[in-house]
């Protein structure tokens, strides 16, 4: 009997890690906006990260963060650091990474608590008539294995891409006033 329990038990927990070989391990997400302003002026503005602090919505859960920066914003190089006790912001930074003039921004995500990962990130501007622009915000996480195992689990596209709707309507607001 307890030979066959062992076995069960044995079963239950080895099934999902070898489920887990074969499963996805990554996951994208991203949302886009119109925005009733031409794209150099909106590119202009979102390549700035300290302007995230104006219209994401994960610089404003918590007003008492502390933020430090580095190097010259707007550039290759560029990191705006966070550091927050409320653990839904938790303490990271952001890098820009890459920057195609007038089109798009690449960032890195590195968070380091509550739990450390590193995800690129970006911004896309396009034109879109008459004189506006549409603005798409993106990112790319991955969960090694065996996490990769809660991927079917939780919806990243809505948890994520509620928070990127929510910063894309700051921004519009911004941008339109």
């Amino acid at each position: 009997m307890l030979k066959r329990i062992i076995i069960v038990l044995a079963i239950i927990v080895i099934m999902p890690l070898i489920a887990a070989l074969f499963m996805e391990d990554s996951y994208s997400v991203e949302r886009e906006l119109k925005i009733n302003k031409p794209k150099s002026e909106v590119f202009d503005y979102i390549k700035m990260l300290k302007n995230q602090d104006n219209f994401s919505k994960w610089a404003q859960m918590d007003p008492n963060m502390k933020k430090t920066y580095t190097g010259t914003d707007g550039t290759i190089g560029f990191i705006s650091a966070w550091s927050s006790e409320n653990e839904n912001v938790g303490v990271g930074e952001q890098e820009i990474m890459k920057i195609k003039e007038g089109e798009r921004i690449d960032f890195e995500l590195r968070f380091i608590k509550p739990f450390e990962s590193t995800s690129p990130a970006y911004m896309i501007t396009e034109s879109a008539p008459p004189n506006s622009t549409i603005v798409k915000w993106g990112f790319h996480g991955k969960m090694e294995y065996p996490m990769n195992l809660m991927l079917p689990f939780v919806n990243f596209d809505e948890m994520i891409g509620n928070d990127f709707e929510t910063g894309l309507n700051n921004l519009k607001e911004i941008l339109e006033k």
